[in-house]
């Protein structure tokens, strides 16, 4: 999950940044795991993401892509993820967007993957706010701007201090 300093994670429907290193941590956190998203989040990337398994949080009746698993809820989606996690010995979940989804399962999360993006940006979307009493926060990790990095970031890893609901 990338948010800017004021916690901005996307701007009309899209990243409002271009961060090639961000993007390889992703890659790095996302890969061999089954990945949860909702439909708005599916339809920015544009397609299924290789190698995890795509699961779509939609309320669109019929709505389908090719290389996903369509879920009408996020409980659907965690129960679907849970069952492919074990399937392939992940050992995570990773619930990658947008900012509904993220509402919806911070509560039940014990780890976040992070990328502080170095910038405020506008945007509608948002991340939620973190009580940081809640999180141990470990950074992983980094990059400077440059010609493939908009802005400088920083990546985090945060675990829930006690079990989360």
């Amino acid at each position: 999950m990338a948010a800017a300093r004021n916690g901005v994670i996307g701007a009309g429907g899209r990243l409002p940044w271009r961060i090639a290193d961000d993007l390889k941590w992703f890659k790095r956190v996302t890969m061999g795991k089954p990945i949860v998203m909702g439909r708005k989040t599916f339809d920015s990337i544009g397609r299924a993401l290789p190698g995890r398994d795509n699961i779509v949080v939609t309320r669109q009746h019929g709505w389908r892509a090719e290389r996903v698993i369509c879920a009408d809820s996020l409980e659907a989606a965690l129960l679907e993820a849970k069952a492919r996690a074990e399937q392939v010995g992940a050992d995570e979940i990773c619930v990658i967007g947008g900012a509904q989804i993220y509402r919806q399962a911070l509560p039940l999360a014990g780890r976040i993957y992070l990328t502080r993006v170095a910038t405020d940006v506008e945007g509608e979307a948002t991340f939620p706010v973190l009580n940081r009493d809640d999180w141990r926060e470990v950074c992983a990790g980094g990059c400077e701007a440059g010609a493939k990095n908009d802005h400088a970031c920083d990546f985090f890893i945060l675990d829930r201090l006690q079990a989360p609901v």
